[in-house]
């Protein structure tokens, strides 16, 4: 890309990025202590944490599990191939650091319809020589065309592990969110994984926490029940421990992590026969 291009590409971000309500990204970004964020982001956020200070373990405990995650497929499941939708701002122990260290073969493509994301995009992009790092600016309700990108990257032949990690709760209706999730996953071949991890009406705090975010301004948030959660993974083989909270996937051994802590998160990782 030359200069020019460079700094046109650079302005027409910057034209897309809204400053005068919250955004989920940078939002999320502020609670796992990120820098990628603006006032108004901040100022709904010590909003919640006054309604609700447990958003915070739910923000850094959806963290830890998506690293236990990466490493657990990489490691002992033998993956090679990440498909991350909803990929947020890039932090500490991003999908492709995890990976690539457990396997520095690993590729991984981000997807993000996000402005201040694709401003992000080069830090994301940042590989071991042996692997690949790609990122697609795509919009979760067009799977097919996700797809299609992606084989640029990965090797559809092999399995590929599918990470939707605190997204679906943007899709309002629960139906069309488990539709676009069965669309993404019919596209990837047996031995493939889906994780995923979101925030759960399973509290009165968290409950009213959801909705002071969505009378933000922000483009919604909704949480859904454990077993709405489970039903993402309909026809597939859950991996032990199976739809549980965050913290209690697979805690590893040595952590500070402590797993008795009941957080509004729950998750699952789950294999394509």
């Amino acid at each position: 890309m030359s200069d020019r291009d460079a700094t046109h590409e650079a302005a027409d971000i910057r034209a897309r990025i809204d400053t005068s309500k919250p955004h989920s990204a940078r939002f999320w970004n502020y609670f796992v202590g990120g820098k990628d964020n603006y006032e108004v982001d901040r100022e709904i956020g010590d909003h919640i944490k006054e309604i609700f200070p447990g958003l915070v373990d739910v923000a850094r405990t959806s963290r830890h599990f998506l690293g236990r995650a990466v490493r657990h497929l990489a490691g002992e499941q033998g993956i090679r191939q990440f498909l991350d939708i909803g990929t947020g701002l890039p932090t500490a122990d991003n999908t492709h650091e995890v990976a690539q260290r457990v396997a520095p073969d690993a590729r991984i493509v981000y997807v993000d319809n996000d402005p201040l994301v694709l401003a992000h995009a080069r830090a994301l992009l940042t590989s071991t020589p042996e692997g690949e790092t790609s990122y697609i600016d795509a919009d979760l309700y067009e799977p097919e065309a996700i797809l299609k990108s992606a084989a640029s990257t990965l090797d559809f032949s092999r399995p590929i592990a599918l990470m939707i990690l605190n997204t679906l709760g943007h899709v309002a209706d629960y139906d069309r969110a488990r539709e676009l999730v069965s669309r993404l996953m019919a596209g990837l071949p047996s031995g493939s994984h889906l994780v995923i991890s979101d925030s759960t009406a399973t509290s009165p705090g968290m409950i009213a926490a959801s909705e002071a975010y969505n009378s933000s301004g922000a483009v919604p948030y909704y949480v859904r029940s454990v077993e709405e959660i489970g039903g993402f993974f309909s026809g597939l083989t859950l991996v032990d421990p199976g739809v549980v909270q965050v913290t209690r996937w697979r805690p590893e051994p040595g952590t500070s992590l402590d797993t008795t802590t009941a957080v509004d998160a729950y998750c699952a990782v789950a294999r394509k026969p």
